[in-house]
């Protein structure tokens, strides 16, 4: 096969599973690679230890040692839904996902589309086609290729930009052991965000140092998946009722107002799905809770991770509903979860809504054993009377 022919059988197997944009472009060395190591090095990554680790960095700077052979690579950008129908109004406190994270889990949803690629292509060459497709967790430096591509264009929020799709998109890419002519631009567009901040400013952790500068350290999105430990308590009232991810930088952005070129995009599961239960959540059992992550994005945490979670939105609603499953969580057996407990109710405590909350708090204290638990009790309980504190 033609490296022209390779390259149109590529593109057209890509439409046909789904693919909004797509672009095929040579093996080369990425471009941005230093300042992804210099980002590693102000240590601006926060837990995610794995980002740094040799091979990792190596594999983002040469894509060769992710597949060895590698002499073209497949850029996808699949649309995903922008969430709940505007007006969708739901009974009970609910709480906020990420929209990616409202349908299937996409990263079963988007290897699956790429392997069939693959699978497609080698039926066309009529042999075997060696591919590796990467989906978010593997070491490629995708928003760099997707820009490259022409797919779109990295915005201040350092998330790709598709005109007409807007940023509600998730990437793929397929490496492959053949040539295929490049069909990418022959020089990425432009950043067009003009003199805009919305999404800068809208931040509510205050998680951007500058244009195209995230600190992953004040992300809600990296504070509610990535951070297994406990949210900073100076950044837990300004979470909000997010419990994994969060949307704000691209709610608040222009390009996704325009009207949807993309009615077939990857959908969400429901509006309960979208908006879930905070009272229900909290009330899962290990099997259950086990069973309402299955094939969603949020199997990514542990329980006590989502918990924790749920805890602090609970704690941000300022409503009295939220008293009888916070007590719950913090007579629960998670540690990590008894001491977000501990502070919602001392939230609530503060704000009127639970008048006895220092007496529900200083039992649980008496028979707290775990130390942080118990330091977030003393601190839970100091809040009622300090109000400036958070």
């Amino acid at each position: 096969m033609t490296p022209d022919a390779a390259r149109d059988a590529i593109l057209a197997a890509a439409r046909r599973h789904g693919a909004h944009r797509v672009a095929t472009l040579p093996i080369e060395p990425p471009r941005r690679h230093e300042l992804y190591r210099s980002w590693l090095a102000r240590g601006e990554h926060g837990a995610m230890s794995y980002l740094a680790e040799p091979a990792h960095v190596a594999g983002r700077g040469d894509l060769g040692q992710l597949l060895s052979g590698a002499r073209t690579l497949v850029v996808l950008a699949f649309a995903h839904d922008r969430g709940p129908p505007p007006g969708t109004t739901l009974a009970g406190l609910r709480g906020k996902l990420a929209r990616y994270a409202t349908g299937d889990d996409y990263h079963l949803v988007v290897r699956d589309k790429l392997q069939a690629i693959a699978g497609d292509l080698a039926t066309a060459v009529g042999a075997p086609v060696a591919a590796r497709a990467c989906v978010d967790t593997a070491p490629v430096h995708e928003r760099e290729w997707a820009e490259r591509g022409g797919l779109g264009f990295v915005a201040k929020n350092t998330l790709v930009i598709a005109p007409g799709l807007g940023s509600y998109v998730l990437l793929g890419e397929l490496l492959l052991d053949l040539d295929a002519t490049p069909s990418a631009p022959a020089a990425p567009p432009a950043p067009r965000c003009g003199a805009c901040r919305a999404c800068l400013d809208a931040c509510p952790t205050g998680a951007f140092v500058d244009a195209y500068h995230l600190d992953a350290r004040r992300c809600i999105s990296y504070l509610t998946i990535e951070h297994a430990g406990p949210i900073p308590r100076e950044l837990r009232a300004l979470v909000g009722t997010w419990i994994f991810g969060c949307d704000v930088c691209q709610e608040v952005c222009p390009w996704n107002a325009g009207q949807d070129r993309a009615p077939d995009r990857l959908p969400a599961r429901d509006a309960e799905r979208a908006l879930p239960d905070l009272v229900m959540l909290a009330g899962l059992g290990t099997n259950q809770l086990r069973h309402y992550v299955r094939r969603t994005a949020l199997r990514r945490v542990h329980r006590a991770q989502l918990l924790r979670n749920v805890a602090v939105a609970l704690g941000n609603t300022g409503d009295a509903r939220a008293i009888a499953p916070l007590r719950a969580l913090l007579a629960g057996p998670l540690p990590l979860v008894r001491g977000h407990a501990a502070w919602a109710l001392g939230q609530l405590g503060r704000a009127g809504i639970l008048p006895d909350a220092d007496a529900i708090l200083a039992r649980a204290q008496a028979i707290e054993t775990d130390p942080d638990a118990q330091a977030e009790l003393v601190l839970a309980r100091a809040d009622l009377t300090s109000p400036g504190r958070a």
